[in-house]
């Protein structure tokens, strides 16, 4: 997939808006940081390494337009969303930044920042690609769930990196993208992508996946993630937990592929990962036509947390890690941050 989706101006950025996938391509100019957040929290751009990158520049745009209220464009962003760590690592890394920095000096410093943290992701999103497609067969079907493409990241995508990378080396690799429901970004987005990109994808019901598993029709399944914690739990798109088991159950090998930005060590596990709950309208409605009665609630929560045990490894820019996690999640970091330095 081209990167089309975060188009940096210096004066605005662009986001692609993602709720209107695949009808139509439309974008949306956001100013400062908070018209930014809006975008991350109403999911005009959603993926935990791409909500990184949004917010960053969102930051740098509140250095040029008001840079008196930098702290409160932080405050502003950090509350758009809960569960992506990727969101408070960019935003500590640019307010790190903008505390080291002349105010005379803040702006350009921000701005030349939030852009090596969007080509650092690109980079980043390779390296998983190369590193996870040695995983992989020569001749593979593979189901991923949800979008962790380049829609989700800034440009090349983590689960859907390493079904890239596989097909740019030469292997034969189907996929089987889980619709995703309540917002469909299997359906709606991966979908998109690998259609654009001309690599084989079909579109699964959610429960359709525990029959095909059962039946041999999945070699590995590569999901995304938008945090892990310090003991390899790791949370991702409502859904996923269930695959994992599912994955366990009929011997399919379960990878998560997520850059080491996502990967939060303050978290020693996954039971202190804040779950998103989001409104009940994308479950009880969609396309503007109720499915519910009315009267009736509902839940919906955005992530669920697969718990080590179930994960075969963790594919990083860093490497794979295989468990135990904990020993090899915290020297990808120490790596990544000793690079960056």
């Amino acid at each position: 997939m081209q990167r089309t989706h975060i188009q940096w101006h210096r004066d605005h950025l662009s986001l692609l808006d993602q709720r209107l996938l695949p009808e139509r391509e439309v974008f949306v100019r956001c100013e400062d940081a908070a018209q930014t957040a809006d975008a991350i929290r109403d999911m005009v751009v959603r993926g935990a390494p791409a909500i990184g990158v949004s917010a960053a520049y969102g930051l740098a745009l509140a250095a040029r337009r008001a840079p008196e209220g930098l702290d409160e464009a932080a405050a502003l962003l950090r509350a758009a969303r809960p569960t992506a760590v990727n969101l408070f690592w960019a935003i500590d890394r640019m307010m790190a930044l903008a505390a080291q920095t002349p105010a005379t000096e803040r702006a350009e410093a921000l701005a030349a920042e939030a852009e090596r943290i969007d080509a650092e992701d690109q980079a980043m999103c390779r390296a998983i690609g190369a590193f996870g497609a040695e995983l992989l067969g020569q001749k593979i079907c593979v189901l991923t769930h949800c979008n962790a493409g380049g829609l989700a990241t800034a440009g090349y995508g983590t689960a859907l990196g390493v079904i890239r990378a596989a097909v740019e080396s030469g292997r034969e690799v189907r996929v089987l993208a889980d619709e995703t429901r309540p917002y469909l970004q299997g359906a709606r987005l991966t979908a998109y992508e690998l259609h654009q990109d001309g690599i084989d994808v079909t579109v699964i019901p959610d429960v359709a996946a525990g029959h095909l598993i059962s039946k041999g029709g999945v070699d590995a399944i590569v999901v995304g993630a938008d945090r892990i914690a310090a003991n390899g739990d790791a949370a991702n798109k409502i859904g996923t937990y269930t695959l994992s088991v599912l994955a366990k159950t009929h011997g399919v090998p379960f990878y998560v592929a997520a850059p080491t930005s996502t990967v939060d060590l303050e978290t020693p596990t996954g039971e202190g990962i804040p779950i998103e709950e989001r409104g009940a309208d994308e479950v009880v409605s969609l396309g503007g036509r109720r499915l519910v009665p009315e009267g009736v609630p509902a839940l919906n929560p955005a992530f669920d947390v697969t718990p080590a045990a179930l994960i075969t490894a963790i594919i990083t820019e860093q490497g794979v890690i295989r468990a135990p996690f904990a020993e090899g999640l915290a020297a990808a970091v120490r790596a990544a941050g000793d690079a960056n330095t």
